[in-house]
C-alpha cells in the first residue's frame, strides 16, 4: 500500500444535516441490543463517501453531542488507486468537525493484475478493502471498526448466499474478526429508502459513482447476481408490503435445528 494522505484539520461552516427521528431511533435502539458503541471506544469508520457511509457519519458526529456515553471515532476513505471525486467528502467532514484521512492503496493494480476472464472481482475487491481497512484500524489503535450496511444489503447478502452460494447467512450487527477488532453495522436495521431521503432532504452531494471499482468495469461486465437479487425483493415487497418486516423478525428468530446441518440437529 501507499502513504497515505494527511488527515484534515476539522473546522464547522455550516449546521449540521438533520436526521430523522425514525433513523435516530432505528440506530439507537440496535446500539442499545448489541452494545455497538460503548464508553471509551475508539472507531474507524469506512467512508467511502456514498449515501450510507455518509449518513453513517453524520450520526456518528450527532451521537458525540448527545450521546450518554464518550467515544471517539475517524473516518476513513480508502482509494483505491485509480483517482476519484473525493474532495466533497473533506468538506463534509470539514463541516461536520469529523477527522478524515484519505488512504492510498494500490488496490486496482492488483486487481487488474489478478483479474481472469468472465470472471467478477467484486468479492476480491470487497476482501482487499476491508483489509486495508483493518490494517488503519490496527495501525491506529482502533478497538472497533465501523460499516455502513443497511437492513437492504443484510437482505441482499441473505438470499444471493441462498440463491448462489448454497449457504445460510447474512450480516450481524456486531463481530468479532480473527484480527481482534470487533466490527459493527450501526444501521443494519434501516431500509436504504430511509438513507436515500436522507441524502434528498438535506440535499447532500453524492459523487456519481461514488469511486467504486465496479463502476470503470464495461456494462456487460457489472455483476448480475446483485441486481437480480435487488429485483426480486423489490417484487417480494410489492407483493407483500411487510416482507422486511418480517424479514428483520426472521434475522432474530433462528430455529436452527429445524435445518439439516449435523451440528444443530436435536438427538
Amino acid at each position: 500500500m501507499n502513504a497515505q494522505a494527511p488527515i484534515t484539520t476539522p473546522k464547522a461552516t455550516k449546521s449540521a444535516p438533520t436526521i430523522s427521528k425514525k433513523i435516530l431511533s432505528i440506530v439507537g435502539r440496535c446500539n442499545a441490543q448489541y452494545g455497538l458503541i460503548k464508553e471509551g471506544d475508539s472507531i474507524l469508520l469506512g467512508l467511502s463517501g456514498g449515501k450510507d457511509s455518509i449518513l453513517l457519519a453524520t450520526i456518528f458526529a450527532y451521537m458525540q453531542r448527545h450521546a450518554p456515553f464518550k467515544f471517539t471515532f475517524k473516518a476513513l476513505t480508502v482509494d483505491y488507486g485509480r483517482g476519484g471525486e473525493y474532495e466533497y467528502i473533506f468538506e463534509y467532514c470539514e463541516r461536520l468537525k469529523i477527522p478524515y484521512e484519505l488512504y492510498r492503496t494500490d488496490i486496482y493494480e492488483i486487481l487488474e493484475q489478478n483479474k481472469r476472464e468472465g470472471t467478477i472481482y467484486c468479492s476480491f475487491c470487497s476482501r482487499m478493502r476491508r483489509g486495508a481497512l483493518y490494517s488503519k484500524a490496527l495501525e491506529g489503535g482502533f478497538n472497533k471498526l465501523a460499516l455502513a450496511h443497511h437492513l437492504d444489503d443484510a437482505a441482499e447478502s441473505f438470499f444471493m448466499n441462498l440463491t448462489y452460494n448454497g449457504s445460510l447467512r447474512s450480516m450481524p450487527p456486531i463481530y468479532r474478526a480473527e484480527n481482534g477488532l470487533e466490527v459493527i453495522r450501526p444501521l443494519i436495521f434501516v431500509r436504504e429508502r430511509q438513507i436515500i431521503d436522507f441524502i434528498a432532504s438535506n440535499s447532500i452531494y453524492i459523487a456519481p459513482d461514488c469511486n467504486c471499482p465496479i463502476n470503470w468495469l464495461d456494462s456487460d461486465k457489472r455483476p448480475y447476481a446483485r441486481e437480480a437479487t435487488k429485483t426480486f425483493l423489490k417484487n417480494m415487497e410489492l407483493e407483500n408490503p411487510n416482507f422486511f418486516k418480517s424479514l428483520k423478525n426472521a434475522f432474530s428468530n433462528l430455529h436452527i435445528s429445524s435445518f439439516c446441518d449435523e451440528r444443530y440437529i436435536e438427538s
